[in-house]
């Protein structure tokens, strides 16, 4: 099973994206994880990636779709990944879509967390992982760079109709059952 986990900052892909990997037995590919690791150790590549997220703006295209294939290509991610933060932008869309051809693979089904953006900026502030970039004019920007840059990526894989709409508000458990009855009833009518 190779799926997205798609939604604007705070919308909860990470913790979603950590229970489905749980559940599925596979594994979970956060591309914040990796680059918070990668500022965390000062390696060249965190510097980079820090100045850039402190000033509330994505990663450029071509460093994330590097870092993403480099990264798919261990043995661990063969039988499936859950994709959190990744594809953000219409290149990296197209850029992965590359990537699924050469390796002979499809895309089962990108998860859509919608949540409001009140939801969203309560969420995010009351989080402790005290990051640079929450500060509640940093978190407006960063929504703003979402709807600009990564909701056309909604409308791609829409056209693909792989697009899962689920309610991202409610309970961590509520949220994860929505998702849980929406796959598994996506596997029900695809073997029937």
């Amino acid at each position: 099973m190779r799926i997205i986990i798609f939604g604007p900052p705070g919308a909860g892909k990470g913790t979603q994206a950590s229970r489905l990997s749980e559940k599925y037995n596979i594994p979970h590919l956060s591309t914040g994880e990796i680059f918070r690791s990668a500022i965390k150790n000062k390696t060249p590549l965190g510097k980079e990636v820090k100045s850039i997220l402190d000033a509330g703006e994505l990663v450029p295209d071509d460093k994330v779709v590097a870092l993403v294939d480099e990264e798919l290509k261990k043995d661990q991610y063969e039988n499936g990944y859950i994709l959190d933060g990744f594809p953000r932008t219409l290149p990296q869309a197209s850029a992965f879509d590359d990537i699924l051809k050469r390796n002979e693979q499809t895309l089962d089904a990108l998860i859509q967390l919608v949540v409001p953006q009140v939801e969203l900026v309560n969420r995010i502030l009351k989080r402790d992982e005290n990051r640079t970039d929450d500060s509640p004019e940093k978190v407006k920007n960063r929504l703003n760079v979402y709807r600009n840059e990564t909701q056309p990526v909604l409308n791609y894989y829409k056209k693909q109709n792989i697009v899962k709409e689920i309610d991202g508000v409610g309970s961590i458990d509520e949220i994860f059952n929505r998702i849980v009855n929406t796959l598994e009833s996506e596997t029900q009518s695809t073997v029937n």
